[in-house]
């Protein structure tokens, strides 16, 4: 698993069960002597993934005004998404193919739905169109975006995704919801 890992790290985002096996310094056997098919060896990297980001996504909300909150939030999230990215975006091009990386993307879907409402209670009294759009301006899609696709830096990318929620959060407010 861990010749798995380093490749994905260092930007294979496809490696096959010979890269695999050549980086661990096995043959391809080996590999799938350890594990039965790729959906377990993924199901093992997950693990490994949600074990380095326990801590940020399963963080309690902080108290205080909105903005107190949304800098806590923004705070843990982005640095879990941060530690992520790389797997991410190795899931997201295999999930066509694996049962258990698109099941596993649907519950993190969920989860990071549900962690967003724990968070900010006001978004269970918003509209759909409002809850819609804080989910996507927090997710790890828009992160990646920020950070690949526009080049920003970690922390700027941080104030950006602080700033969209921040305005969200507003349209909640406005129409009197708390």
């Amino acid at each position: 698993m861990a010749a798995l890992l380093e490749l994905i790290g260092e930007g294979d985002r496809v490696p096959t069960a010979e890269r695999v096996a050549e980086r661990a310094g096995v043959g391809i056997r080996t590999v799938f002597r350890h594990f039965s098919d790729m959906d377990s060896l993924y199901a093992t990297m997950s693990e490994w993934v949600e074990e380095r980001v326990v801590e940020y996504m399963t963080e309690v909300p902080v108290g205080g005004s909105l903005e107190d909150r949304v800098h806590g939030f923004i705070d843990s999230r982005s640095t879990g998404f941060e530690t992520v990215a790389p797997y991410f975006r190795s899931s997201a091009v295999l999930r066509w193919r694996s049962k258990f990386l698109e099941s596993n993307y649907r519950g993190n879907l969920k989860s990071q739905r549900k962690r967003l409402l724990l968070f900010f209670p006001e978004l269970k009294s918003a509209s759909s169109d409002l809850v819609e759009a804080a989910d996507c301006v927090t997710s790890i899609e828009a992160w990646i975006r920020m950070r690949s696709e526009q080049k920003l830096s970690f922390t700027r990318a941080k104030a950006v995704q602080t700033h969209l929620l921040l305005a969200v959060l507003a349209g909640v407010m406005e129409r009197g919801i708390e």
